[in-house]
């Protein structure tokens, strides 16, 4: 027992080592970066320090496994050099730490961002740093790292001044236990590390708590910023191997995408400035809707709905997972293999988004899901982009039933017509469901009506429906409805019954609906068949308001009869692109088409197309 309290002990003191430290350097940052940290208040500056402590926690966990490691070997051996490796060890960690910080300081000044990998471009060119850094600069990082550095070693020489072995003569005997507590606790560092045993791991939107990006910046943990943002890098430096052609080509292939007529009169609206309710629909593949698919009879309220609002026929989500759908709807922004944007505040900050266009006529924006918003740093994506408010599942009330992943769409409808009530007009009003993301949380009564292939899904569809229907009504008897413009659409597809393969074009086949009192009685029931994708939402309303539509570069007006028609999207490891013509998928690592329509000739010629858009989207995503 003696062993395993050594190491609870041990295990406690490396966790409130690295807080000390981490918070040690928010002063420094704090010092260095008066005049940015002078925007915020004292209180809320103040409340960093604890808002940050759950990812410091995680931080620290982590980083105490190798060093947890190395006492217990030291436990069994008991020499000089043992000892020695777990200081050295424990140092090293110290030292990267520091650098990352120093960097930091010095950098967010010029950038207005975390450090992130966007570091390594400039080291490739040690002649631009040295051009474009000032000696202030970097007479302050090699200050801040050796003054974190030396702080830190004397720290952690305190804390860690007296590691004792085992006081037995037969060290053999406790073998069996020191790897047990070893693995415990290193066990414990793990949970520690990912957040708790919640299904979704922790990310850096647990540390946001403020509309001001600096405070969420100053709180977030610089050390598990950066290694995300290095994970991220290794995926979307190393991994993307689609062909890159140069610009001019890019443009020259696709000239006809850029050059069609812009204006148009097709208004649809009878309200200059209606409000906006959008629902996200968790995972609303197209091929489980009635009005749209094969499979009949689960959507009848949606299918109702569309008699009376604009549907758009034959949009395609620009991913699989929810966060890209999101950058896509608000942002107009597309997908690219392995990229994703949401995941990386230094980039997704430069990109528009559609709140921030209403904000001139002040609307007002809000943003509901109801269920964990760190999934793919959501949260964190809507809060950089200045909604007014970004709520999740820890807002709802706590007397509701909750499922294994969300609460249910029929509780999230009520809270959200709560919050819409309590809103002044204009608004854009936000939420996002969850009761058709697997494990499927819904109150299941009885027998359902799907059975077989997808029988889960389809029943929590029709649930959906059901619960869409209910929140429509309820909408109905409000003062504000009849100013007010419903926009529905998925997030990403799912595998339905006639359509399983998620490497299929099909796959990624969404609905779109607009439907409300200010759409014009003559655009009401209209089908609209131009092919395009959820990233062309955001331009297609900006351009009816009359807003800067040509913004959002890579969105398409889906209204404007010249509009040209083709869709990309991406699919695991790999591609897709969509047009009148037929489409194609491309597995990177296979080398292969899972699917493919085109002739031979057709092939050649969409492929270089979808290789030059792509290089553009790319080429621009790199100078964010």
């Amino acid at each position: 027992m003696q062993t395993v309290k050594n190491t609870l002990i041990t295990s406690l003191k490396f966790l409130i080592f690295w807080v000390i430290v981490f918070d040690f350097e928010r002063l420094i940052f704090t010092f260095h970066n008066s005049n940015s940290i002078g925007k915020i208040s004292f209180s809320e500056w103040l409340y960093t320090f604890l808002a940050s402590l759950r990812l410091d926690l995680a931080t620290g966990a982590l980083l105490s496994i190798l060093p947890l490691l190395m006492y217990a070997i030291h436990q069994l051996v008991n020499s000089v050099i043992t000892k020695k490796l777990f200081y050295i060890i424990f140092f090293i960690e110290i030292i990267i730490c520091a650098l990352i910080h120093g960097g930091e300081i010095n950098a967010y000044t010029e950038w207005n961002h975390k450090l992130t990998t966007r570091v390594f471009t400039h080291l490739l060119n040690p002649g631009e740093v040295v051009r474009t850094a000032d000696y202030s600069m970097t007479i302050w990082f090699v200050i801040y790292t050796l003054l974190e550095s030396f702080l830190g070693y004397k720290l952690m020489r305190l804390i860690f001044k007296d590691i004792q072995p085992i006081s037995t003569t037969k060290k053999w005997l406790n073998i069996p236990l020191i790897i047990f507590t070893f693995s415990l606790f290193s066990g414990i560092f793990v949970l520690i590390g990912r957040g708790g045993t919640q299904q979704i791991p922790i990310n850096i939107d647990s540390a946001y708590f403020s509309k001001n990006y600096i405070s969420n910046d100053l709180s977030v943990n610089s050390v598990y910023f950066f290694a995300k943002s290095f994970s991220l890098y290794l995926k979307s430096e190393n991994k993307i191997n689609f062909p890159i052609i140069d610009e001019k080509t890019s443009k020259k292939e696709l000239k006809d995408l850029f050059t069609y007529p812009l204006e148009h009169s097709n208004y649809v609206f009878s309200e200059k400035r209606p409000n906006f309710v959008f629902i996200v629909m968790e995972s609303w593949t197209a091929n489980a809707i009635g009005c749209i698919s094969k499979n009949k009879s689960a959507t009848p309220n949606f299918d109702a709905l569309t008699k009376n609002g604009i549907l758009f026929s034959n949009i395609y989500a620009t991913g699989g997972t929810s966060e890209i759908g999101n950058a896509s709807i608000f942002s107009g922004y597309p997908a690219l293999p392995e990229i994703s944007i949401t995941m990386q505040p230094d980039k997704h900050r430069k990109i528009p988004s559609l709140n921030q266009e209403l904000k001139q006529w002040n609307y007002t924006s809000h943003y509901l899901f109801s269920g964990d918003l760190k999934y793919g740093n959501i949260g964190g994506f809507f809060t950089d982009h200045g909604f007014d408010t970004v709520e999740d599942e820890v807002d709802f009330p706590k007397n509701l039933p909750h499922g294994k992943l969300n609460y249910y769409d029929s509780d999230l409808y009520k809270f959200f017509l709560k919050k819409i009530n309590a809103t002044k007009a204009p608004f854009l009003q936000c939420a996002f469901t969850g009761s058709t993301h697997s494990p499927y949380d819904y109150p299941k009564k009885g027998k359902e009506k799907w059975t077989g292939s997808e029988a889960d899904f389809m029943n929590s569809m029709v649930y959906a429906d059901q619960c869409l229907a209910k929140f429509m009504q309820d909408c109905k008897k409000q003062a504000w409805y009849k100013n007010t413009v419903f926009v529905l659409v998925a997030d990403h597809g799912h595998a339905s019954p006639s359509l399983e393969n998620p490497n299929l074009g099909g796959y990624f086949h969404i609905p779109l609906l607009f439907f409300g009192e200010p759409i014009k009685q003559e655009m009401r029931g209209k089908v609209i068949p131009t092919l395009g994708s959820q990233a062309d939402i955001v331009r297609t309303l900006l351009y009816q308001l009359g807003g800067d539509y040509q913004k959002f570069e890579w969105a398409k007006d889906l209204l404007n009869p010249a509009c040209p028609q083709f869709a990309l999207h991406t699919i695991n490891r790999g591609y897709g692109w969509i047009t009148p013509k037929g489409n194609f998928s491309y597995h990177m690592d296979a080398k292969n088409y899972p699917d493919l329509t085109f002739s031979k000739a057709q092939l050649k010629q969409e492929e270089k197309r979808c290789h030059s858009y792509m290089s553009l989207i790319y080429n621009a995503y790199k100078k964010l």
